[in-house]
């Protein structure tokens, strides 16, 4: 049965920096897309980054590049989020999903497994 399980969220200050680990279970989920979305409350999930089947490309939200990085280790079966210079409008459950099939990076539909969320919450 695949699994993910997000870690490593919680609260932090403005500006202050978080990483979430996504560790997957069940197969080996190197051969798969990864990606990070996001929900905050009343809005829809949005897409935060991916990456690529071979892994050798990622994709970022326009509004994160440069504050957020997407890494996996194919070793561990683990994907990362390094989250930096946050700010009060990251909060949110992030979400780490995976697929195995092709599809577009950014909607959360096209992904066919997903994690139970992890909580980060930004203050002013």
């Amino acid at each position: 049965q695949e699994q993910l399980v997000e870690s490593g969220g919680g609260s932090v200050q403005a500006g202050g920096s978080l990483r979430l680990s996504c560790a997957a279970s069940g197969r080996t989920f190197s051969s798969y897309a990864m990606g990070w979305f996001r929900q905050a409350p009343g809005k829809e999930r949005e897409f935060v980054a991916a990456f690529s089947w071979s892994g050798g490309s990622t994709y970022y939200a326009d509004s994160l590049k440069g504050r957020f990085t997407i890494s996996r280790d194919n070793a561990k079966n683990t994907v990362y989020l390094q989250m930096n210079l946050l700010k009060p409008e990251d909060t949110a459950v992030y979400y780490c999903a995976a697929r195995a099939t092709s599809g577009s990076y950014y909607i959360a539909g096209a992904y066919a497994y997903w994690g139970q969320g992890t909580q980060v919450t930004v203050s002013a």
